[in-house]
């Protein structure tokens, strides 16, 4: 074409944007632009989803500049384009700013800067928004439903989640398969397998996603083998699964020990569905390996992956030295994590912990001061716990809640009660250089500790009590909450960023397997 017009050149951008390599279509509207043929109302929502599905977020800042000279930002469709691109592109920020001055909004424009937070890690923002797009009288839908889900499922809202259920159910959304997808992984990931299998055996339709979804959840709660009978009744009703799938069956292996299964289902990802094993199904079988104690098997696996093995699999690796008590291999992957992700603040905390652990101070502590002189921070520790239709966060030692001093007496009062069931406080995980009493007092202080007893203080007896950590939970933490669980009658479910512990009187359903 010697001549083509915006039209022409509106849908070959279109065409690109829509499809699964949209970079070309930035290079295109560069050439239209070059060309000096004038884009129209059509061309900056084509190209602006290019950049989003891209993540070029320099380009679409450049791009968010020239709509602007040319007078198309204030059209709605562009600027809900513009908050979808920011959103996408990790910029919350501007595409809250963009947001709010636009002076109409639509539900897409409301479901564009809701899904930013929550694809942000921000949920508490995504829902804040949602609330105050109902008062604005605006009906969700199925998108909406998504990230609201994917919201809650992060802070743990589970009463906020039940109701937005009720809401899908009354208006039909509960017909809508990526709205019931979402339903299904967020019971999964409050740790309500129940909800989460009802949800799967009511659907009307499933895909691949569903069975996946319920099959990752069954195993990151500790049912591994109700994972596998469902993975196998998957294959009976000739479903092909995923790499995801597969991800979630090697996962329901590893946190339940069943090393040999873990082999056999890895054998069979390529074997009989000729799906080329990912850097992810080899992070699982490390992890099968150093979960087992087969710390040195995990190593010599590593170093025989048909790939460059990424720092994730180094951390499992090093985590598990550290629980196992393997110096010298933990040094290794400390330096191979040094080259990968110096800057990983887990990294130099699991060190120091070892070296502690082994009582060589003066190497935990050369751990810590480099650790501060590369200024790296170290992350904080957070519990998450809903009550009252609001979501309370603690931290180590926090004393910043209006009821601190009922939640301290608590916590005083459960020391006592667990000492007469013969606890003693397992100090060992106390990485300090102090003395026996200082390290008990730290660990009674743990704020999954403290967010249980706000619960204890707050809930009815017998109501069921679900915390949220960022961190992974400590083996006293783990012993108490087991203890807390018989001696006050109370179904504790604790999610850490490795899996879920349901602990229900006096015994966990990871069965104490790390």
């Amino acid at each position: 074409m010697k001549n083509p017009n915006t039209f022409t050149w509106n849908a070959i951008i279109r065409g690109y944007a829509e499809s699964e390599n949209p970079k070309p279509a930035i290079e295109l509207y560069g050439l239209m632009h070059s060309n000096s043929v004038e884009p129209d109302t059509h061309t900056f929502p084509f190209v602006l989803k290019a950049v989003a599905k891209a993540v070029s977020i320099t380009a679409g800042e450049q791009i968010h500049s020239i709509a602007t000279r040319r007078g198309f930002e204030s059209l709605v469709f562009v600027q809900n384009s513009l908050v979808h691109m920011y959103a996408s592109c990790g910029q919350y920020q501007s595409a809250v700013k963009v947001f709010e001055v636009m002076p109409n909004r639509d539900l897409v424009t409301w479901n564009s800067v809701i899904n930013g937070f929550a694809l942000n890690g921000k949920p508490s923002e995504a829902l804040a928004l949602y609330q105050k797009m109902d008062l604005d009288g605006l009906k969700p839908d199925g998108f909406t439903m998504v990230s609201l889900f994917s919201a809650c499922s992060k802070l743990g809202a589970l009463a906020l989640g039940r109701r937005a259920h009720v809401y899908m159910v009354k208006v039909g959304l509960d017909k809508n398969l990526h709205s019931v997808n979402a339903l299904l992984d967020f019971y999964a990931k409050c740790g309500c397998t129940k909800d989460a299998k009802r949800v799967f055996n009511e659907m009307v339709e499933r895909n691949v996603v569903s069975w996946t979804s319920l099959i990752v959840g069954l195993a990151v709660n500790g049912y591994g083998s109700e994972a596998l009978k469902y993975f196998k009744q998957m294959e009976a009703e000739k479903w092909l699964p995923s790499e995801i799938t597969f991800v979630g069956v090697l996962y329901a292996c590893s946190h339940c020990g069943m090393v040999d299964e873990g082999f056999r289902y890895f054998d069979k990802i390529k074997q009989y569905y000729g799906i080329v094993p990912q850097i992810e199904h080899h992070g699982c079988m490390v992890d099968l390996l150093a979960r087992a104690g087969k710390v040195k098997q995990a190593h010599d696996y590593i170093q025989q992956m048909p790939m460059q093995p990424n720092s994730v699999i180094w951390r499992t690796l090093l985590g598990a030295c550290t629980k196992f008590g393997h110096v010298e291999l933990a040094e290794v992957a400390r330096a191979k994590l040094l080259h990968l992700e110096p800057k990983h603040s887990g990294d130099y905390v699991l060190m120091s912990n070892l070296y502690a652990s082994e009582r060589r101070w003066s190497d935990a502590h050369k751990a810590r001061k480099s650790m501060l002189e590369e200024g790296v921070a170290k992350i904080r520790g957070h519990s998450l716990v809903e009550l009252g239709n609001q979501v309370h966060e603690f931290h180590t030692g926090d004393r910043t809640h209006p009821q601190s001093e009922e939640i301290y007496a608590k916590l005083v009062e459960v020391t006592k009660r667990l000492r007469l069931e013969g606890h003693v406080a397992h100090t060992g995980h106390v990485y300090a250089d102090i003395e026996e009493e200082e390290k008990e007092n730290a660990l009674v202080h743990h704020s999954e500790k403290i967010a249980v007893a706000l619960m204890l203080v707050c809930s009815p007896p017998g109501t069921p009590i679900r915390v949220f950590n960022n961190l992974r939970i400590c083996g006293d933490c783990h012993v108490v909450i087991k203890l807390m669980s018989k001696v006050y009658g109370r179904e504790i479910t604790v999610r850490d960023c490795s899996r879920f512990h349901h602990f229900r009187d006096g015994s966990c359903s990871c069965g104490d397997y790390w």
